[in-house]
């Protein structure tokens, strides 16, 4: 949480009220419940491909109403109609009951429907008053009236429950959920009776999650429908009442959130069974040579560390934000380089002072963020697969442009030509990019940071049969991730960090409660027994 922001209080759940449901719903709610948007039949195409066919949708006042599937299930057109930026081919769109085509978004703001998007439409140098009213600023005698317009974003910020964020703050000294914070203020300001939210905790911290979760139950106690878009599970059965399935551009379900639990909304976004969504490792997969090792490693960000990890290993990283999970990468990989302890490779003790030191040495990094460290995303796919050979290995750049085609399609890489810009990928895709780019080093060891973040859950399971893959042809794999199924479920052995020494060592098969008492502080053992086979 930004230390200036304070997380409101939930909103008051009404009497009867289920257990866990947003503030709005009551036990009444569901079909008679007052429908404020309501679409029939809506169907999009582009350049004569269907992306959307037939699909039906019901917002309700007061409820959370999840739309949920792989990327290009349609979930972004769709939103995108409701706000104007594209209009349908075939289909209804009724308002309060009467019927409404918007064509551009002004006209879907004015109608009440506000759109927050993945990527914020923010100017940074300008204030958060003067972003919230952008070209709608109140005027008095010709002029901008200053003093009014920061009153009426207090005002909003108040309504929302929000402390700490001044009108008179420039966007660009924001963290990214204060400017979150900015997008829903402005949606709000169109007085929306329906706000849309595209992956709204996206690039958001662990920690900062709070604040949109406790602001999404104060505008449902409100009387607001919010349409929820998000590829993570959990928040979608912790917020939505209602969840709708799109794929590939069919509506498959919408039914009430209580119907359904993980393993069968998986298996209705992705078509088949997912019960070994983690799958396990390769037979004959045993750990071999030990590939990397830390001894008292240490940096400005983390201490202290011992560290061994072996051929066909994956060993997962877990701990609270801020525990130095990232930075312990980091410094293996010489982004911010030990000042103290050893780092071996493959039994030789190696200097690694850079990141081409690293790969050249035999290490890989997935980083966290693909679109800001991971991909030169106005590259195309070939020039970014090629990235790190070219950096590390110039001579082995030839060769390495006969091996990425083929490298591509084992990792069923979508698109439709190898000159095609990466920015135009979808998120999944982006990220099989970049494991592309680092597999064309042949590294023995990979670190992978948050390597299925704001991916959907089809594109998440290759990823985690990529690495099954890795595992058993001798690569050792560093995982770190914020999803603790994720870890506990593909992990062989489990490193718990806390305040950047490693506070723990797990082995497979621990609880989530087990990771988090490590994580926190409330155990004090080094290592604990299994609390479930594997």
């Amino acid at each position: 949480m930004p230390p200036n922001v304070q997380i409101p209080r939930d909103a008051p759940r009404p009497v009867g009220a289920p257990v866990g449901a947003p503030a709005g719903a009551t036990a009444g709610s569901g079909p008679d419940a007052s429908v404020v948007l309501r679409a029939r039949g809506v169907t999009k195409a582009f350049v004569g491909h269907t992306v959307l066919a037939d699909v039906d949708l019901d917002l309700r006042a007061g409820q959370v109403h999840g739309l949920v599937g792989e990327n290009g299930a349609g979930k972004s057109t769709l939103m995108k109609i409701l706000a104007g930026v594209h209009t349908a081919d075939a289909g209804t769109v009724e308002l309060d009951g009467r019927p409404v085509t918007f064509h551009h978004p002004l006209q879907a703001q004015q109608a009440g429907i506000s759109t927050v998007f993945q990527e914020f439409n923010l100017l940074p140098e300008r204030t958060v008053a003067e972003n919230v009213w952008l070209g709608r600023e109140p005027r008095r005698r010709g002029l901008v009236d200053v003093e009014r317009m920061n009153r009426d974003t207090a005002a909003l910020l108040d309504d929302l429950g929000v402390t700490g964020l001044r009108p008179q703050q420039r966007v660009r000294t924001l963290s990214v959920a204060e400017q979150q914070v900015v997008e829903i203020a402005k949606a709000v300001s169109f007085d929306a009776r329906i706000i849309a939210m595209d992956e709204p905790t996206a690039a958001l911290a662990d920690h900062e999650v709070g604040l949109l979760y406790a602001i999404i139950r104060g505008l449902t106690a409100r009387g607001v429908a919010i349409l929820y878009v998000s590829h993570r599970l959990k928040e979608i059965f912790d917020l939505c009442d209602t969840i709708t399935v799109l794929k590939d551009g069919q509506q498959v379900t919408t039914r009430p959130a209580g119907e359904l639990d993980d393993a069968e909304l998986v298996r209705l976004m992705v078509g088949r069974e997912m019960s070994a969504f983690f799958p396990a490792p390769a037979a004959g997969t045993a750990p071999g040579e030990v590939l990397l090792e830390l001894r008292s490693a240490g940096n400005g960000y983390v201490d202290g560390v011992d560290l061994t990890l072996r051929a066909g290993e994956i060993v997962g990283i877990a701990g609270l934000q801020g525990s130095g999970r990232t930075e312990l990468l980091e410094g293996i990989f010489g982004v911010h380089p030990f000042t103290r302890g050893e780092l071996a490779v493959a039994g030789r003790t190696v200097r690694v002072r850079s990141p081409r030191a690293a790969v050249r040495a035999g290490l890989a990094l997935v980083t966290e963020d693909r679109k800001a460290t991971g991909l030169a995303l106005d590259l195309s796919i070939l020039d970014n697969a090629l990235g790190a050979v070219r950096a590390a290995f110039p001579g082995r750049t030839g060769a390495a442009r006969r091996e990425i085609p083929g490298l591509l399609s084992n990792l069923e890489v979508a698109a439709r030509a190898l000159d095609q810009e990466v920015q135009f990928l979808s998120g999944g895709n982006q990220q099989k990019v970049v494991l592309a780019r680092w597999l064309a080093t042949r590294p023995r060891v990979v670190l992978m940071d948050e390597p299925t973040r704001g991916i959907d859950v089809g594109a998440k399971h290759a990823i985690y049969e990529l690495m099954r893959v890795l595992a058993a042809e001798g690569v050792a794999v560093l995982m770190v991730s914020s999803e603790l199924p994720e870890v506990i479920g593909m992990a062989d052995r489990i490193l718990v960090m806390r305040d950047g020494v490693v506070a723990g060592e797990l082995p497979p098969g621990s609880t989530e409660e087990t990771v988090l008492s490590v994580a926190t502080g409330t155990s004090s053992s080094r290592t604990a027994e299994p609390e479930a086979e594997r």
